[in-house]
Formats: C-alpha cells, structure tokens, sequence
C-alpha cells in the first residue's frame, strides 16, 4: 500500500447501540467531539446495520436484514435432518449453554468465519433456514459481492486498519492507539461491541451506563491523545448503529399460531425476531388465518412502500412474504431468539426515538450524513 496517500488521518469509531439520547444526556465527549448530529437508524438489528455501514447499502442489496430465513433449498443445514431424532427432549436442546456449545460445533462444523449463533431457533426447522452472515464481514470479500470497506480501502491504496471483532473491544482501543503512535496508518475502523449487550441488560440504569459511557469516553481521549502525537493532521468520528428501546410489554406469538392449527413448514413458515415477525405463506390459507389472529396485537404490518422506505423490499421475498412489526418497546417472547424478554431491544421503527443513532466528529457533519447508509461513502470518499 501507499505510504502517506492522504495528508490527513481519518479514523471512525463504531460504538455499538451508543444512542443519541445517551449521548444527549451523558453529555459524551461534547468538548473532543463538538460537531454532532442524530441518524436515523437502519432498520433491522445490528446484523442488519454492520454490514449496511460497510457498503453503504441497504439490505436490499447486500442481503443481510434478521440471521435466519426461510430458504428449504438453500439451506447449509439440510444434512440436519437426519439428526432429529436425536434431538430429544427438547429442554435439553433448548438450554442455554448447550446451544453455546452446539453453536460452536456447528461453526467449525461448516467452516464459518463469521458470528453464528443458534439462539432460540427451533432445531428441527434448521434444515429449512438459511443462515445470512457465514463470512466475515470485516475482511476482503466478506460480502461479496457487494464490497466493503476493506475491499475498497485495499484498492484505494490505503494503510488501514479494521479491528478485529473477536477480541475484546479494550484490546481493539490498545491496538489503534499504538498505531496512531507509530504513524503507521492513513485509515481506521475501530470496533466497540460491549455497550450493545449492557444496554440490553440494563437500560435506563444510569449508574451503570454513564459509568460506561465514561469508559468509552477515556478510552477515545487516548485515542485522540495517540493520533496528536503523531506528526501529520487527522479527523476522528465516532458513530453508533441504533440506541436502546425499554421493555413495554410482550406478545406470545407461537402461543397464538398454535391455537390456528396451522403446521410450520406444511402450512408457513417464520422467523420470530424480537421485535418482528417474518413469514412466508406456503398456503392461501394460512396469510388469511395468521394475520387474523394477529388483528389484536400491538404493532402492524409492513406494507410494500414501508419496506421500501426501510430498504428491506426484495423481489425474490427473501427476507419474507410479510413482516410483522411490534410497537416500540413490545417484544416477541418467545422468539427464535430467545425464550425471556430483554430489559432493552432495538429494531423498531426508525421513527422512535430511542432507536436514533449517533455522529459525532471533530471536524463538521457532512451534509448528507443522516442515515447509517451513509456512513459509508465518508469513510471512503
């Protein structure tokens, strides 16, 4: 790669689900990072954002909006099948550390270098699923054939540096911050996943969060601190994917499914996400009978403009003949996701206001940053 291709360094720091009020109310970093501006989460979950924020597409394109879909012929688990009769008793199959344990098998099973987890998904339906996100995401062709960052940064003849997801996010801070020391990069993407899964837990828990937040807070200072030491000017950003939703309420959808009568894989098939419901109609019968049963359920039906608006619209209906969606801070539970509710959720309307994300710089906000899509083509411009 070139050395010194661009006078100025610039660095983006992703923090996971650190929501424009948390920084609002936290009053995070307003001295180092004073140009700052609220964005309008992608739709989805932070499967559906990471690699809409490394392509600067939406999922339309890139393919990728909740981890599993209905996809019988596609499916990378169809040699499954002849596992199910020993997948009984099902509480046992349904533990939490057992999944953990299957989820990691499964991965060295099939080769996947990218995040897999089995979550609360039905084993017996795994044959009939797909599975979105078996490559990294972060490397060269991780989403081919759409490029990300890594592949476009590469053909720029940039020196750069994508964190690694696996490590811990305090290691990923030491890493960059011995770079930017050492002059050795002209681009970095530096990656903090940790707040995501303590706002699940504890949102709205100030004691808690602010003390993150200001954990965060220092570990960027040194960031900025190591970049300052070095002899060329530079840029920091620090942007996030969504913010935090509190826990309103639950809907019990398989219950309801059950009382219908109606068979999974015979009649339709779903994937029951925290806060929506994907279905694929396999009879006339079954739309009708699902979304009456859903009439009293906090929350509506996509309609084709609203996919569209949201960027999930696909031809080929991949991500679902129908999306149902709940209200703000209502969870499907159980889901395939889980059996228990969380304390805090994303992926509700991008409208509500606790879903809105962050960017924050040391240098003025673009003009057309005001979706997560957009973070892209700054990054690479």
């Amino acid at each position: 790669m070139s050395q010194d291709s661009d006078p100025i360094v610039r660095v983006f720091v992703f923090v996971d689900a650190l929501g424009w009020k948390q920084v609002e109310k936290y009053g995070f970093l307003t001295d180092l990072l004073p140009y700052r501006r609220s964005i309008e989460m992608q739709f989805g979950y932070s499967c559906t954002a990471i690699p809409t924020i490394l392509t600067g597409t939406r999922p339309s394109e890139h393919g990728h909006l909740a981890f599993y879909d209905y996809a019988p012929t596609k499916s990378p688990f169809q040699a499954m099948r002849f596992l199910a009769p020993f997948l009984r008793p099902r509480g046992f199959w349904r533990r939490g550390r057992v999944r953990n344990i299957l989820s990691k098998w499964i991965k060295r099973l099939y080769g996947f270098t990218g995040y897999f987890q089995l979550y609360g998904i039905p084993l017996e339906r795994l044959p009939k699923l797909d599975y979105c996100e078996k490559r990294d995401l972060f490397v060269k062709g991780g989403l081919a054939p759409v490029k990300n960052l890594a592949d476009v940064w590469e053909a720029q003849r940039m020196r750069y540096h994508i964190s690694d997801w696996h490590l811990p996010e305090n290691e990923n801070f030491r890493v960059a911050s011995n770079l930017f020391r050492r002059g050795a990069v002209d681009r970095a993407f530096v990656y903090s996943a940790a707040f995501d899964a303590l706002q699940h837990d504890n949102v709205g828990r100030d004691e808690v969060l602010k003390r993150k937040v200001e954990e965060y807070a220092e570990s960027i200072r040194d960031l900025h601190r190591a970049l300052s030491e070095g002899e060329r000017p530079f840029e920091l950003t620090v942007f996030s994917d969504h913010g935090m939703t509190p826990l309103r309420g639950t809907i019990d959808a398989p219950a309801t499914i059950a009382k219908t009568g109606l068979k999974w894989g015979e009649d339709y098939a779903s994937a029951i996400d925290s806060t929506m419901a994907r279905f694929w109609w396999l009879t006339p019968e079954s739309e009708t009978t699902i979304r009456k049963a859903f009439d009293n359920f906090p929350g509506h039906w996509l309609t084709d403009d609203e996919m569209k608006r949201h960027g999930i619209w696909r031809e080929d209906h991949k991500f679902g003949d129908a999306i149902f969606l709940a209200d703000a801070g209502i969870q499907f539970c159980p889901s395939d996701m889980g059996v228990k509710p969380l304390n805090g959720m994303h992926g509700f309307d991008p409208d509500d206001e606790d879903s809105l994300a962050c960017w924050l710089s040391t240098v003025p906000v673009p003009e057309n940053v005001s979706r997560v899509c957009d973070y892209f083509h700054v990054m690479t411009e």
